[in-house]
């Protein structure tokens, strides 16, 4: 099972022949962000669904008390690179909010069923991200 950094060079290597279909039939696609401080390119593999044309992921960090970096990273600058599978684009990253976070969170964990899991475990409200191409 790939992970982590590896899993994002298998992804960008293969245009996610290896790496997209992951654990449970999961799909995946590849999110690019600006480290708030570094300035740098940072990449992460996520878990995604689409929905009307943008693609949705979610900040959960396993349950964890704190929201994850690439999360905080985009608060910081909306601005993203994604790749799915072969197609690479630009979006504008916000989080969802109220009834629409509400219509996409049962969505996402259709998909990933252990989202819910983890928003037990936190006292955080988990974001819900909506990745819109530019």
């Amino acid at each position: 099972m790939l992970f982590g950094d590896e899993h994002v060079r298998r992804y960008e290597e293969t245009d996610g022949e290896v790496g997209h279909d992951w654990e449970k039939g999961a799909p995946v696609l590849i999110l690019t962000t600006k480290g708030r401080k570094s300035g740098e390119d940072r990449k992460f593999a996520l878990i995604y669904q689409e929905h009307q044309g943008d693609y949705v992921i979610v900040a959960s960090k396993g349950g964890a008390p704190a929201h994850p970096g690439w999360y905080l990273n985009l608060q910081a600058n909306p601005e993203v690179r994604v790749q799915v599978k072969a197609d690479k684009f630009t979006a504008r990253a916000r989080t969802a909010e109220g009834a629409e976070r509400a219509e996409l969170w049962p969505k996402m964990a259709a998909v990933w069923p252990d989202y819910d899991e983890y928003q037990k475990k936190t006292d955080r409200e988990i974001p819900v991200v909506v990745l819109e191409r530019v």
